[in-house]
């Protein structure tokens, strides 16, 4: 492989160096996704030119087995891309796992802290009158509900026009 790799022109080992684990480190979410973006191009250019090679070689020699290895060094070249975007891919796993761990524990910590962005935002729904008796306050409403259930009723009857016929 490091044969291969010597030997390809000097932008596509640049790219397959960045892919060391040492030089993928520092690298946060977002550059690493660039990476594989980079990465996954180079990839899908080689393999789409191992194919084409291949496919040219077994009209050339009159069949696959014949023609397979005459087309090692494209295959060798797509192999390597490959392995490359597998390295991208897992080293980009662990980073989104961390981050949406890191979203998890913040979201919950807010919501511990009653600082909820759901519905009341994490206010009482039951209030103390001035009497002393416990009545509950009603929900304020942008007329979601109203819709939603008006929907569900024009679908409701669109079926039932259905059913009858």
């Amino acid at each position: 492989m490091r044969a291969l790799i010597s030997s390809l022109p000097t932008k596509d080992q640049d790219l397959l160096r960045e892919v060391e684990p040492e030089r993928m480190d520092p690298l946060d979410e977002d550059e690493l996704l660039g990476l594989h973006k980079r990465i996954r191009r180079a990839r899908n250019k080689h393999v789409k030119n191992y194919r084409r090679q291949a496919a040219d070689a077994v009209a050339e020699h009159g069949g696959r087995g014949i023609a397979f290895p005459k087309n090692t060094r494209a295959r060798d070249r797509a192999e390597a891309y490959e392995d490359a975007l597998a390295r991208v891919s897992a080293r980009l796993e662990v980073l989104a796992r961390q981050a949406s761990e890191a979203l998890k524990a913040e979201r919950l910590a807010a919501a511990r802290a009653g600082k909820g962005a759901g519905p009341g935002g994490g206010a009482d729904p039951v209030a103390e009158s001035s009497e002393g008796v416990v009545r509950s306050v009603p929900k304020k409403t942008t007329g979601g509900i109203k819709r939603d259930a008006s929907t569900k009723a024009a679908g409701a009857r669109r079926q039932a026009k259905r059913d009858s016929r």
